[in-house]
């Protein structure tokens, strides 16, 4: 005679298995190695696009003897983040930015005139993940690599730039045109 399970068991192990989906790392949350290492997001480009910048500075310009054509800089954050922004204003815990630094060029095709975006120059990561990081907020420069990096020391000049200088937690949502109006019909923007 076969063991049947009892109902109740069998629809409590349908549940856990149909479940098993939502308790496992989300695609576009942070991944870190065993030693804490951030893996640099492959599908960065299939985020939502905030903004774009071409030739920012943050720090004293030297334009003395600096011949290099301006860097665009583009800024995408997970999808996840950006509807909890339109909703709140703020970004959740497990936020990712990456700013992907790119040449630009202005000699090329059928190009008469302006600049264009070139060859990766550098990813830059910010990521919000208050169970690793003291201050909730962490860096990372992974340059060209795909390799796993640690996070920047909490010494490195983006830390406090960034802390004094964010508009909304942290970020910079002062250069993204579509966000600004949220946070300010949110009230989540510093003055």
């Amino acid at each position: 005679m076969r063991s049947r399970l009892p109902l109740g068991l069998l629809l409590a192990l349908s549940l856990l298995w149909l479940n098993l989906p939502a308790q496992q790392a989300q695609p576009d949350e942070p991944r870190y190695t065993s030693d804490g290492q951030l893996t640099r997001p492959d599908n960065y480009r299939e985020w939502i696009f905030l903004s774009s910048g071409l030739g920012m500075t943050y720090g004293p310009l030297i334009t003395t003897g600096n011949s290099e054509p301006p860097h665009f800089e583009n800024v995408f954050v997970t999808p996840r983040a950006y509807r909890a922004f339109l909703d709140s204003g703020t970004w959740p815990d497990k936020t990712m930015f990456v700013l992907e630094v790119r040449s630009s060029a202005s000699k090329g095709s059928i190009n008469k005139g302006g600049s264009y975006q070139d060859e990766l120059a550098g990813i830059e990561v910010e990521v919000k993940d208050s169970s690793r990081f003291p201050g909730k907020w962490a860096f990372f420069g992974f340059g060209k690599s795909m390799q796993p990096i640690s996070a920047l020391p909490a010494t490195a000049t983006c830390y406090s730039c960034h802390s004094m200088n964010g508009a909304v937690d942290n970020t910079f949502v002062q250069f993204y045109p579509t966000l600004l109006p949220i946070a300010k019909a949110k009230g989540t923007l510093k003055h």
